[in-house]
Protein backbone atom coordinates (compact mmCIF):
# COMPACT_ATOMS: atom_id res chain seq x y z
CA UNK A 1 0.00 0.00 0.00
CA UNK A 2 1.46 3.42 -0.92
CA UNK A 3 2.76 5.48 2.00
CA UNK A 4 2.37 9.26 2.31
CA UNK A 5 5.41 11.38 3.09
CA UNK A 6 5.27 15.12 3.65
CA UNK A 7 7.99 17.61 2.80
CA UNK A 8 8.35 21.19 3.94
CA UNK A 9 10.87 21.86 1.19
CA UNK A 10 10.75 20.65 -2.40
CA UNK A 11 14.50 20.30 -2.59
CA UNK A 12 14.11 17.19 -0.42
CA UNK A 13 12.54 15.47 -3.44
CA UNK A 14 14.91 14.88 -6.36
CA UNK A 15 13.97 16.96 -9.40
CA UNK A 16 14.18 13.91 -11.66
CA UNK A 17 11.68 11.98 -9.52
CA UNK A 18 9.24 14.91 -9.30
CA UNK A 19 9.39 15.76 -12.99
CA UNK A 20 8.93 12.12 -13.99
CA UNK A 21 5.32 12.40 -12.76
CA UNK A 22 4.24 15.00 -15.32
CA UNK A 23 4.73 15.43 -19.05
CA UNK A 24 6.76 18.65 -18.83
CA UNK A 25 4.25 20.70 -20.81
CA UNK A 26 3.38 23.10 -17.96
CA UNK A 27 6.26 25.13 -16.49
CA UNK A 28 4.40 26.12 -13.31
CA UNK A 29 4.38 22.56 -11.99
CA UNK A 30 8.05 21.90 -12.73
CA UNK A 31 10.50 21.27 -9.92
CA UNK A 32 12.61 24.22 -11.08
CA UNK A 33 9.74 26.70 -10.82
CA UNK A 34 8.32 25.50 -7.50
CA UNK A 35 11.71 24.99 -5.85
CA UNK A 36 12.78 28.44 -7.03
CA UNK A 37 9.86 30.07 -5.21
CA UNK A 38 11.01 28.47 -1.95
CA UNK A 39 14.72 28.86 -2.52
CA UNK A 40 14.49 32.59 -3.26
CA UNK A 41 12.19 33.71 -0.45
CA UNK A 42 8.96 34.12 -2.43
CA UNK A 43 6.93 31.91 -0.08
CA UNK A 44 7.10 33.18 3.48
CA UNK A 45 5.13 32.11 6.51
CA UNK A 46 4.39 35.74 7.39
CA UNK A 47 2.68 35.97 3.99
CA UNK A 48 0.58 32.91 4.76
CA UNK A 49 2.57 30.22 2.89
CA UNK A 50 4.12 27.13 4.47
CA UNK A 51 5.20 24.42 2.01
CA UNK A 52 3.74 21.00 2.78
CA UNK A 53 4.17 18.84 -0.30
CA UNK A 54 2.48 15.46 -0.50
CA UNK A 55 4.40 12.49 -1.89
CA UNK A 56 3.16 8.93 -2.23
CA UNK A 57 5.74 6.13 -2.26
CA UNK A 58 5.67 2.44 -3.04
CA UNK A 59 8.81 1.34 -1.29
CA UNK A 60 11.43 3.85 -2.39
CA UNK A 61 9.68 4.78 -5.63
CA UNK A 62 7.79 8.06 -5.87
CA UNK A 63 4.48 7.17 -7.57
CA UNK A 64 2.38 10.30 -6.96
CA UNK A 65 2.85 13.82 -5.63
CA UNK A 66 1.15 17.19 -5.24
CA UNK A 67 2.55 20.70 -4.64
CA UNK A 68 1.00 21.50 -1.27
CA UNK A 69 0.97 24.52 1.00
CA UNK A 70 -0.44 25.04 4.45
CA UNK A 71 -2.21 28.39 4.11
CA UNK A 72 -2.93 30.89 6.88
CA UNK A 73 -4.79 33.31 4.59
CA UNK A 74 -6.20 33.19 1.06
CA UNK A 75 -3.79 35.57 -0.68
CA UNK A 76 -2.11 34.64 -3.93
CA UNK A 77 -4.59 31.88 -4.82
CA UNK A 78 -7.05 33.46 -7.34
CA UNK A 79 -9.89 31.19 -6.21
CA UNK A 80 -11.55 33.38 -3.67
CA UNK A 81 -12.86 31.86 -0.46
CA UNK A 82 -12.50 34.86 1.87
CA UNK A 83 -16.24 34.82 2.52
CA UNK A 84 -16.04 31.23 3.70
CA UNK A 85 -13.35 32.22 6.18
CA UNK A 86 -15.53 35.12 7.38
CA UNK A 87 -18.45 32.72 7.86
CA UNK A 88 -16.31 30.40 9.96
CA UNK A 89 -15.13 33.36 12.06
CA UNK A 90 -18.73 34.41 12.78
CA UNK A 91 -19.22 31.09 14.52
CA UNK A 92 -15.88 31.03 16.31
CA UNK A 93 -14.41 28.29 14.13
CA UNK A 94 -10.94 28.40 12.59
CA UNK A 95 -10.88 28.25 8.80
CA UNK A 96 -7.10 28.54 8.73
CA UNK A 97 -4.87 26.70 8.36
CA UNK A 98 -6.15 24.97 5.25
CA UNK A 99 -4.25 22.77 2.82
CA UNK A 100 -3.88 24.13 -0.71
CA UNK A 101 -2.71 22.14 -3.73
CA UNK A 102 -1.71 24.70 -6.36
CA UNK A 103 1.03 26.58 -8.17
CA UNK A 104 1.56 29.65 -5.95
CA UNK A 105 0.62 33.07 -7.35
CA UNK A 106 -0.35 31.46 -10.66
CA UNK A 107 -3.96 31.34 -11.95
CA UNK A 108 -2.87 28.84 -14.59
CA UNK A 109 -4.58 25.55 -15.36
CA UNK A 110 -2.24 22.59 -15.11
CA UNK A 111 -1.76 19.16 -13.53
CA UNK A 112 -2.15 19.19 -9.75
CA UNK A 113 -2.34 15.49 -8.87
CA UNK A 114 0.91 14.21 -10.31
CA UNK A 115 0.43 10.52 -11.00
CA UNK A 116 0.44 8.16 -13.94
CA UNK A 117 -3.29 7.32 -13.87
CA UNK A 118 -6.59 7.99 -12.09
CA UNK A 119 -5.94 5.20 -9.59
CA UNK A 120 -2.76 6.97 -8.51
CA UNK A 121 -4.59 10.28 -8.29
CA UNK A 122 -7.37 8.76 -6.21
CA UNK A 123 -4.84 7.18 -3.85
CA UNK A 124 -3.14 10.57 -3.50
CA UNK A 125 -6.47 12.27 -2.71
CA UNK A 126 -7.28 9.64 -0.07
CA UNK A 127 -3.91 10.22 1.56
CA UNK A 128 -4.40 14.00 1.48
CA UNK A 129 -7.81 13.76 3.16
CA UNK A 130 -6.52 11.34 5.80
CA UNK A 131 -3.82 13.85 6.68
CA UNK A 132 -6.30 16.76 6.81
CA UNK A 133 -8.61 14.82 9.13
CA UNK A 134 -5.74 13.72 11.37
CA UNK A 135 -4.63 17.32 11.83
CA UNK A 136 -8.11 18.75 12.30
CA UNK A 137 -7.74 21.24 9.46
CA UNK A 138 -10.84 22.86 8.03
CA UNK A 139 -10.43 22.00 4.39
CA UNK A 140 -8.37 20.99 1.37
CA UNK A 141 -8.39 22.89 -1.94
CA UNK A 142 -7.10 21.99 -5.39
CA UNK A 143 -6.99 25.08 -7.61
CA UNK A 144 -6.81 25.29 -11.42
CA UNK A 145 -6.65 21.55 -11.97
CA UNK A 146 -6.90 20.14 -15.46
CA UNK A 147 -10.31 18.97 -16.56
CA UNK A 148 -8.97 15.48 -17.27
CA UNK A 149 -8.17 15.13 -13.55
CA UNK A 150 -11.86 15.48 -12.62
CA UNK A 151 -12.43 11.72 -12.69
CA UNK A 152 -10.29 11.29 -9.57
CA UNK A 153 -12.62 13.36 -7.37
CA UNK A 154 -15.62 11.90 -5.61
CA UNK A 155 -18.79 13.78 -4.68
CA UNK A 156 -17.27 15.07 -1.43
CA UNK A 157 -15.02 17.40 -3.47
CA UNK A 158 -17.10 20.51 -4.25
CA UNK A 159 -16.52 21.86 -7.78
CA UNK A 160 -16.13 25.51 -8.76
CA UNK A 161 -15.68 26.96 -12.23
CA UNK A 162 -14.79 30.36 -13.61
CA UNK A 163 -13.97 32.06 -16.90
CA UNK A 164 -10.64 33.20 -18.30
CA UNK A 165 -9.92 34.49 -21.80
CA UNK A 166 -7.47 32.51 -23.94
CA UNK A 167 -6.21 32.92 -27.50
CA UNK A 168 -6.23 29.86 -29.76
CA UNK A 169 -4.00 29.60 -32.81
CA UNK A 170 -6.76 28.72 -35.24
CA UNK A 171 -10.05 30.11 -36.47
CA UNK A 172 -13.26 28.86 -34.83
CA UNK A 173 -14.29 25.61 -36.46
CA UNK A 174 -10.81 24.97 -37.87
CA UNK A 175 -7.69 23.31 -36.51
CA UNK A 176 -5.35 24.95 -39.01
CA UNK A 177 -2.94 27.46 -37.44
CA UNK A 178 -2.76 30.98 -38.79
CA UNK A 179 0.49 31.60 -40.70
CA UNK A 180 0.95 35.17 -39.42
CA UNK A 181 -0.69 38.08 -37.62
CA UNK A 182 -2.36 39.39 -40.77
CA UNK A 183 -4.07 36.04 -41.28
CA UNK A 184 -5.29 36.14 -37.68
CA UNK A 185 -6.69 39.64 -38.24
CA UNK A 186 -8.33 38.58 -41.49
CA UNK A 187 -10.48 36.16 -39.50
CA UNK A 188 -11.90 39.05 -37.43
CA UNK A 189 -14.68 41.45 -38.36
CA UNK A 190 -13.77 44.80 -39.92
CA UNK A 191 -14.25 46.92 -36.81
CA UNK A 192 -12.09 44.86 -34.48
CA UNK A 193 -9.46 44.31 -37.18
CA UNK A 194 -9.28 48.09 -37.64
CA UNK A 195 -9.09 48.75 -33.88
CA UNK A 196 -6.18 46.36 -33.41
CA UNK A 197 -4.24 47.84 -36.32
CA UNK A 198 -4.82 51.33 -34.93
CA UNK A 199 -3.62 50.31 -31.47
CA UNK A 200 -0.45 48.81 -32.88
CA UNK A 201 0.13 51.81 -35.16
CA UNK A 202 -0.13 54.24 -32.23
CA UNK A 203 2.75 52.50 -30.48
CA UNK A 204 4.88 52.46 -33.62
CA UNK A 205 4.26 56.17 -34.34
CA UNK A 206 5.63 57.04 -30.91
CA UNK A 207 8.93 55.49 -31.93
CA UNK A 208 8.57 52.58 -29.50
CA UNK A 209 10.29 49.40 -30.65
CA UNK A 210 9.68 45.92 -29.26
CA UNK A 211 12.13 43.12 -28.57
CA UNK A 212 11.78 39.54 -27.38
CA UNK A 213 14.25 38.19 -24.82
CA UNK A 214 14.49 34.59 -23.59
CA UNK A 215 16.05 33.67 -20.29
CA UNK A 216 19.35 32.61 -21.83
CA UNK A 217 19.50 35.87 -23.79
CA UNK A 218 18.67 38.17 -20.86
CA UNK A 219 21.25 40.52 -19.45
CA UNK A 220 21.32 41.49 -15.81
CA UNK A 221 19.83 44.83 -16.89
CA UNK A 222 16.95 43.05 -18.61
CA UNK A 223 16.11 41.00 -15.52
CA UNK A 224 16.43 44.02 -13.24
CA UNK A 225 14.16 46.06 -15.54
CA UNK A 226 11.50 43.34 -15.64
CA UNK A 227 11.58 42.96 -11.88
CA UNK A 228 11.31 46.73 -11.44
CA UNK A 229 8.22 46.78 -13.70
CA UNK A 230 6.71 43.99 -11.61
CA UNK A 231 7.39 45.86 -8.36
CA UNK A 232 5.97 49.09 -9.73
CA UNK A 233 2.70 47.55 -10.88
CA UNK A 234 2.17 45.81 -7.54
CA UNK A 235 2.90 48.91 -5.50
CA UNK A 236 0.74 51.16 -7.65
CA UNK A 237 -2.26 49.00 -6.87
CA UNK A 238 -1.55 48.33 -3.22
CA UNK A 239 -0.41 44.71 -3.51
CA UNK A 240 2.57 43.12 -1.80
CA UNK A 241 5.16 41.92 -4.35
CA UNK A 242 6.32 38.42 -3.44
CA UNK A 243 8.71 37.53 -6.25
CA UNK A 244 12.33 38.49 -5.79
CA UNK A 245 14.94 39.51 -8.33
CA UNK A 246 16.86 36.37 -7.41
CA UNK A 247 13.81 34.34 -8.45
CA UNK A 248 13.81 36.05 -11.85
CA UNK A 249 17.51 35.21 -12.16
CA UNK A 250 16.71 31.63 -11.14
CA UNK A 251 14.13 31.33 -13.94
CA UNK A 252 16.61 32.65 -16.49
CA UNK A 253 19.24 30.16 -15.32
CA UNK A 254 17.15 27.01 -14.76
CA UNK A 255 14.36 27.54 -17.34
CA UNK A 256 16.28 29.48 -19.99
CA UNK A 257 13.95 28.94 -22.96
CA UNK A 258 10.76 28.85 -20.91
CA UNK A 259 11.25 32.43 -19.69
CA UNK A 260 10.06 34.86 -22.37
CA UNK A 261 10.05 38.63 -21.91
CA UNK A 262 8.70 41.33 -24.22
CA UNK A 263 10.35 44.72 -23.81
CA UNK A 264 9.36 48.11 -25.21
CA UNK A 265 12.23 50.54 -25.86
CA UNK A 266 12.00 54.29 -26.45
CA UNK A 267 14.94 56.61 -27.00
CA UNK A 268 17.43 54.08 -25.70
CA UNK A 269 15.43 53.33 -22.52
CA UNK A 270 13.34 50.27 -21.69
CA UNK A 271 9.94 51.73 -20.83
CA UNK A 272 7.72 48.65 -20.50
CA UNK A 273 7.95 44.91 -20.18
CA UNK A 274 5.87 41.76 -19.91
CA UNK A 275 7.07 38.48 -18.47
CA UNK A 276 5.73 35.14 -19.73
CA UNK A 277 6.53 31.49 -19.31
CA UNK A 278 6.44 29.12 -22.24
CA UNK A 279 5.17 25.56 -22.05
CA UNK A 280 5.28 22.88 -24.71
CA UNK A 281 2.41 24.37 -26.75
CA UNK A 282 1.22 27.34 -24.67
CA UNK A 283 2.50 30.78 -23.75
CA UNK A 284 1.46 31.99 -20.29
CA UNK A 285 1.40 35.72 -19.55
CA UNK A 286 2.12 36.71 -15.96
CA UNK A 287 3.48 40.17 -15.11
CA UNK A 288 3.88 43.52 -16.73
CA UNK A 289 4.73 47.14 -15.99
CA UNK A 290 5.58 50.44 -17.67
CA UNK A 291 7.22 53.73 -16.79
CA UNK A 292 5.37 55.74 -19.45
CA UNK A 293 1.71 56.16 -20.34
CA UNK A 294 1.31 55.56 -24.04
CA UNK A 295 -1.83 54.70 -26.03
CA UNK A 296 -1.88 51.03 -26.95
CA UNK A 297 1.33 50.17 -25.10
CA UNK A 298 -0.32 47.80 -22.65
CA UNK A 299 -2.13 45.90 -25.40
CA UNK A 300 0.98 45.73 -27.60
CA UNK A 301 3.25 44.51 -24.81
CA UNK A 302 0.84 42.11 -23.12
CA UNK A 303 -1.30 40.78 -25.97
CA UNK A 304 -0.10 41.42 -29.49
CA UNK A 305 3.55 40.57 -28.87
CA UNK A 306 2.42 37.31 -27.27
CA UNK A 307 0.16 36.46 -30.21
CA UNK A 308 2.96 37.29 -32.66
CA UNK A 309 5.31 35.05 -30.68
CA UNK A 310 2.88 32.13 -30.69
CA UNK A 311 2.39 32.49 -34.45
CA UNK A 312 6.14 32.52 -35.11
CA UNK A 313 6.87 29.64 -32.74
CA UNK A 314 3.90 27.49 -33.70
CA UNK A 315 2.37 27.50 -30.21
CA UNK A 316 -1.28 26.51 -29.98
CA UNK A 317 -2.46 28.76 -27.17
CA UNK A 318 -1.81 32.02 -25.33
CA UNK A 319 -3.17 32.42 -21.80
CA UNK A 320 -2.53 36.05 -20.76
CA UNK A 321 -3.79 35.71 -17.19
CA UNK A 322 -7.02 36.10 -15.28
CA UNK A 323 -9.76 38.71 -15.70
CA UNK A 324 -10.71 41.00 -18.55
CA UNK A 325 -13.75 41.08 -20.81
CA UNK A 326 -11.82 43.59 -22.94
CA UNK A 327 -9.78 40.62 -24.19
CA UNK A 328 -12.78 39.48 -26.23
CA UNK A 329 -12.29 42.38 -28.67
CA UNK A 330 -8.68 41.27 -29.18
CA UNK A 331 -9.31 37.71 -30.19
CA UNK A 332 -9.33 35.95 -26.81
CA UNK A 333 -12.16 33.51 -26.14
CA UNK A 334 -13.95 32.55 -22.89
CA UNK A 335 -12.49 29.38 -21.39
CA UNK A 336 -13.51 27.58 -18.20
CA UNK A 337 -11.20 26.97 -15.27
CA UNK A 338 -11.79 24.41 -12.52
CA UNK A 339 -11.11 23.87 -8.83
CA UNK A 340 -12.23 21.43 -6.13
CA UNK A 341 -12.80 21.94 -2.41
CA UNK A 342 -13.19 19.48 0.46
CA UNK A 343 -14.77 20.88 3.63
CA UNK A 344 -14.41 18.92 6.87
CA UNK A 345 -17.38 20.36 8.79
CA UNK A 346 -20.51 18.63 7.40
CA UNK A 347 -22.83 21.58 8.04
CA UNK A 348 -20.54 24.04 6.31
CA UNK A 349 -19.82 21.51 3.55
CA UNK A 350 -23.54 21.22 2.78
CA UNK A 351 -24.11 24.96 2.73
CA UNK A 352 -20.96 25.76 0.76
CA UNK A 353 -21.83 23.07 -1.78
CA UNK A 354 -25.17 24.79 -2.41
CA UNK A 355 -23.43 28.18 -2.63
CA UNK A 356 -20.96 26.77 -5.17
CA UNK A 357 -23.74 25.17 -7.18
CA UNK A 358 -25.41 28.57 -7.50
CA UNK A 359 -22.07 30.14 -8.41
CA UNK A 360 -21.44 27.50 -11.10
CA UNK A 361 -24.89 28.14 -12.56
CA UNK A 362 -24.14 31.86 -12.59
CA UNK A 363 -20.83 31.28 -14.39
CA UNK A 364 -22.56 29.15 -17.02
CA UNK A 365 -25.20 31.83 -17.59
CA UNK A 366 -22.46 34.43 -17.83
CA UNK A 367 -20.63 32.25 -20.36
CA UNK A 368 -23.85 31.95 -22.38
CA UNK A 369 -24.35 35.72 -22.23
CA UNK A 370 -20.83 36.26 -23.56
CA UNK A 371 -21.54 33.88 -26.43
CA UNK A 372 -24.85 35.61 -27.16
CA UNK A 373 -23.19 39.02 -27.08
CA UNK A 374 -20.61 37.72 -29.52
CA UNK A 375 -23.42 36.65 -31.84
CA UNK A 376 -24.90 40.16 -31.66
CA UNK A 377 -21.52 41.74 -32.45
CA UNK A 378 -21.00 39.39 -35.38
CA UNK A 379 -24.46 40.06 -36.80
CA UNK A 380 -24.18 43.83 -36.45
CA UNK A 381 -20.74 43.89 -38.05
CA UNK A 382 -21.89 41.70 -40.91
CA UNK A 383 -24.68 44.18 -41.58
CA UNK A 384 -22.30 47.14 -41.42
CA UNK A 385 -19.80 45.34 -43.65
CA UNK A 386 -22.56 44.63 -46.17
CA UNK A 387 -22.21 40.87 -45.80
CA UNK A 388 -25.92 40.40 -45.02
CA UNK A 389 -29.03 42.35 -45.89
CA UNK A 390 -30.37 44.71 -43.24
CA UNK A 391 -33.70 42.93 -43.48
CA UNK A 392 -32.02 39.72 -42.35
CA UNK A 393 -33.17 38.88 -38.84
CA UNK A 394 -29.82 37.49 -37.64
CA UNK A 395 -29.20 40.44 -35.37
CA UNK A 396 -32.69 40.27 -33.95
CA UNK A 397 -32.34 36.59 -33.23
CA UNK A 398 -28.98 37.15 -31.55
CA UNK A 399 -30.31 40.07 -29.51
CA UNK A 400 -33.23 37.99 -28.29
CA UNK A 401 -30.78 35.25 -27.35
CA UNK A 402 -28.79 37.75 -25.32
CA UNK A 403 -31.95 38.87 -23.53
CA UNK A 404 -32.97 35.26 -22.96
CA UNK A 405 -29.58 34.61 -21.34
CA UNK A 406 -30.19 36.92 -18.44
CA UNK A 407 -30.18 40.66 -18.57
CA UNK A 408 -29.16 41.53 -15.93
CA UNK A 409 -26.67 38.74 -15.24
CA UNK A 410 -24.64 38.59 -12.02
CA UNK A 411 -20.95 38.72 -12.87
CA UNK A 412 -19.55 35.65 -11.05
CA UNK A 413 -16.75 35.93 -8.55
CA UNK A 414 -14.49 32.93 -8.63
CA UNK A 415 -10.98 32.06 -9.79
CA UNK A 416 -10.07 35.24 -11.50
CA UNK A 417 -11.95 38.24 -10.18
CA UNK A 418 -11.70 40.18 -6.98
CA UNK A 419 -14.91 40.28 -4.97
CA UNK A 420 -16.48 43.50 -3.84
CA UNK A 421 -19.11 44.19 -1.27
CA UNK A 422 -22.66 44.03 -2.44
CA UNK A 423 -25.49 41.58 -2.79
CA UNK A 424 -28.08 40.32 -5.13
CA UNK A 425 -30.48 39.14 -2.48
CA UNK A 426 -30.10 35.51 -3.52
CA UNK A 427 -29.21 33.19 -0.70
CA UNK A 428 -32.33 32.09 1.08
CA UNK A 429 -32.78 28.38 1.52
CA UNK A 430 -29.10 27.46 1.37
CA UNK A 431 -29.34 25.01 4.24
CA UNK A 432 -30.79 24.48 7.67
CA UNK A 433 -29.21 24.96 11.03
CA UNK A 434 -27.25 27.70 12.70
CA UNK A 435 -24.06 27.33 10.68
CA UNK A 436 -25.80 27.00 7.34
CA UNK A 437 -27.72 30.16 8.14
CA UNK A 438 -24.54 32.15 7.73
CA UNK A 439 -24.07 31.12 4.11
CA UNK A 440 -26.65 33.56 2.69
CA UNK A 441 -24.51 36.29 4.20
CA UNK A 442 -21.47 34.69 2.59
CA UNK A 443 -23.11 34.90 -0.80
CA UNK A 444 -24.24 38.44 -0.14
CA UNK A 445 -20.72 39.48 0.81
CA UNK A 446 -18.97 37.70 -2.01
CA UNK A 447 -21.14 37.92 -5.09
CA UNK A 448 -21.95 41.40 -6.38
CA UNK A 449 -24.76 41.99 -8.80
CA UNK A 450 -23.64 43.48 -12.07
CA UNK A 451 -25.58 44.11 -15.23
CA UNK A 452 -24.08 42.54 -18.31
CA UNK A 453 -24.83 44.99 -21.08
CA UNK A 454 -24.07 44.47 -24.74
CA UNK A 455 -21.77 47.49 -24.93
CA UNK A 456 -19.77 46.41 -21.89
CA UNK A 457 -19.24 42.92 -23.22
CA UNK A 458 -18.45 43.89 -26.78
CA UNK A 459 -16.58 47.16 -26.50
CA UNK A 460 -15.08 47.52 -23.02
CA UNK A 461 -11.58 48.91 -23.40
CA UNK A 462 -10.70 49.73 -19.79
CA UNK A 463 -7.70 48.00 -18.29
CA UNK A 464 -7.66 46.70 -14.73
CA UNK A 465 -4.10 46.37 -13.57
CA UNK A 466 -3.10 43.78 -11.01
CA UNK A 467 -0.64 41.00 -10.48
CA UNK A 468 -1.36 39.29 -13.80
CA UNK A 469 -1.35 40.42 -17.37
CA UNK A 470 -4.81 41.82 -18.02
Amino acid sequence: MPALRLYDSLDEIPASAWDSLHDGSNPFISHAFLDGLERHQCLREQWGWQPQHAALYEGDELVAAAPGYLKFNSHGEFVFDHAWAHAYARYGIDYYPKWLIAAPYSPVTGPRLLARDDDGRRALLEAILSHVRANGWSSAHINFHREDESGAFDAAWIPRIDIQYHWENHAPGSREAWPDFDAFLAAMDHKHRKNIRQERAKVARLGITMRVVHGDEATEADLAAMHAFYLQTFREYGNTPALTLDFFRHLARTMPRALVMFFADLGGDTVAGAMCLRGRDTLYGRYWGATVLAPGLHFETCYYQGIDYCLREGLRRFEPGAQGEHKLARGFLPTRTHSRHWIADPDFASAIAQWCAQECASVRRYEAALAAAGAVVDAVDRVLDGEIDRADDSCGIAQRELQRHLLPVPKPVGHGDRGTAGGNGAGAGLGDGLRAACIPRVEQDQRPSRDVKFGELAHQLSVRHGDVLL
